[in-house]
């Protein structure tokens, strides 16, 4: 098939890419409060995204649009709608979470006991402008180690789902920004 060889060294960029993993994550410090930040947790991905120019729109209104119609979260499950810090729902496949804070330019949240990867993941959805260009960066660390924790394969598939979602939600973004 034309093409065919010139897809085979991408591929295996691709699979040599997701099996290699997160660098070793820092040991987690007993005291460390993990729900403030990823310093002295378990980081396991930040990721950024484009999200265009909306030159008069600011991130505290493209936060407000997503957490004012979560329903355009591509995993919202049960929690459409305004969701607020402290709310707790299930996203798609029953997998509950709590929202931890909302800022003016990010939101937080936080995976419970029954969600498939585990209770303790809290993940930061920030956004930002630069001469009207916005971007979605989006960090992901744990309170604890997991069964996945370390290995590589593991990490690899929960990374590579987590950039598709998340890209995802910073297309939907690109397009409701303006509406914001």
């Amino acid at each position: 098939m034309p093409g065919s060889a010139a897809a085979v060294p991408v591929a295996l960029a691709l699979c040599a890419g997701l099996l290699t993993g997160p660098s070793p994550a820092p040991a987690a410090s007993p005291a460390a409060d993990c729900r403030a930040g990823p310093a002295g947790c378990y980081d396991l991905y930040t990721y950024g995204y484009t999200l265009g120019l909306h030159p008069f729109t600011g991130p505290d209104a493209v936060r407000r649009q997503l957490t004012d119609h979560f329903w355009l979260f591509p995993v919202s499950g049960g929690c459409a709608g305004r969701i607020r810090a402290g709310a707790r729902c299930e996203l798609l496949g029953g997998n509950p979470v709590e929202v931890e804070y909302i800022g003016d330019d990010f939101f937080q949240i936080n995976t419970l006991p029954g969600h498939q990867l585990g209770r303790g993941m809290h993940i930061r959805f920030a956004f930002s402008r630069t001469l009207g260009f916005h971007t979605m960066t989006v960090r992901a660390w744990q309170d604890r180690p997991t069964d996945c924790t370390g290995e590589a394969f593991c990490n690899g598939v929960n990374r590579a789902f987590a950039w598709v979602t998340w890209r995802v939600l910073a297309k939907t973004l690109r397009f409701t920004a303006y509406a914001a």
